[in-house]
């Protein structure tokens, strides 16, 4: 049994990243679990080694460490394409022709369905059935396809272990971009699959992203793992924390006096795991940890600032 920490080496991890770090870590390690590193550099025009390196560095300095080598998706495309070839022999990709901006703009105007989560972005079928007349003449305008999921409007149920029961409806998700690379939501899924990976640890900006990854699992014939979606670390803004919002990662805080063990006890205290002026080590936080404890509402960056004054 196995949990995971799976960034994207485009930027240093913030509080909000480093919250839901030592959360997975805890959950994995409190159950006798052991811990993997993913690297998600799938876009390697994004992705870096300087900051897949600083990322790990920062976890380290936490306490936060990891078993076995890490592994890089961008080295792993094989695998992937290997996955949507087995779904292509089930009738179930198709390629797409519509630009983002053309996406978005079908899904603004697109009625939603009532009482029924649908994922961020969710694709409303403009390219699925699409005569072979009409492929072939997108396809002599200089179009290139991606590829997606042929879905039947399937709705998922699951219970997470935080945000608790949750339906989703699954869309026809990207399997391949257009430029070949392929999707997270496919390669999420084979990667834990193949690390066996039985708990997901994660901000909860991806819950209506599961079901997607569920049915792919369901498809390809891949077990699920357990689910729990942390709640986020929110700015001023009541936006994602992002580097905008001031000294937010672990070299901004050493700055302004912050030490490493500093930073992990505020953290603990946002998980409901420490008390307002304590000290904890990270050995002590595995003892503790329980998911019961993790608050359910998203939790600000001023209220984190607040903790160790």
């Amino acid at each position: 049994m196995t949990g995971r920490f799976a960034p994207s080496p485009t930027g240093d991890l913030h509080l909000g990243n480093l919250r839901t770090a030592l959360a997975a870590w805890l959950a994995a390690r409190s159950t006798g679990r052991g811990f993997v590193v993913r690297m998600e550099d799938l876009d390697r025009a994004t992705s870096s080694p300087d900051h897949e390196a600083r990322q790990l560095a920062d976890l380290a300095a936490l306490g936060i460490d990891w078993d076995g080598p890490v592994v890089r998706q961008s080295e792993r495309f094989d695998l992937y394409r290997a996955a949507i070839g087995r779904l292509r022999d089930q009738g179930l990709v198709y390629p797409c022709y519509c630009t983002r901006r053309e996406v978005r703009a079908e899904i603004e105007q697109a009625p939603r369905a009532p009482h029924v989560h649908l994922p961020d972005g969710a694709y409303p079928g403009t390219c699925r059935d699409l005569t072979d007349t009409e492929r072939a003449a997108r396809e002599r305008a200089g179009r290139r396809p991606a590829w997606r999921l042929r879905t039947n409007g399937e709705v998922i149920e699951l219970v997470d272990g935080i945000a608790g029961r949750f339906s989703g409806a699954v869309d026809d998700v990207v399997l391949a971009r257009a430029d070949g690379v392929p999707a997270y939501n496919l390669a999420v899924v084979v990667d834990d699959a193949e690390q066996g990976v039985t708990q997901v640890v994660r901000g909860d900006d991806l819950l209506s992203s599961t079901p997607r990854q569920v049915q792919l699992q369901r498809l390809l014939g891949l077990p699920q793992p357990e689910y729990l979606h942390v709640p986020l670390v929110l700015g001023e803004d009541e936006q994602r924390l992002a580097k905008r919002h001031g000294a937010v990662t672990l070299v901004d805080l050493a700055a302004a006096g912050w030490s490493a063990g500093e930073v992990l006890t505020t953290l603990a205290v946002s998980l409901g795991l420490a008390d307002h002026g304590e000290s904890v080590t990270i050995d002590q936080l595995v003892d503790r940890f329980d998911s019961e404890r993790v608050p359910r509402s998203a939790v600000h960056l001023v209220d984190l600032q607040r903790s160790t004054s």
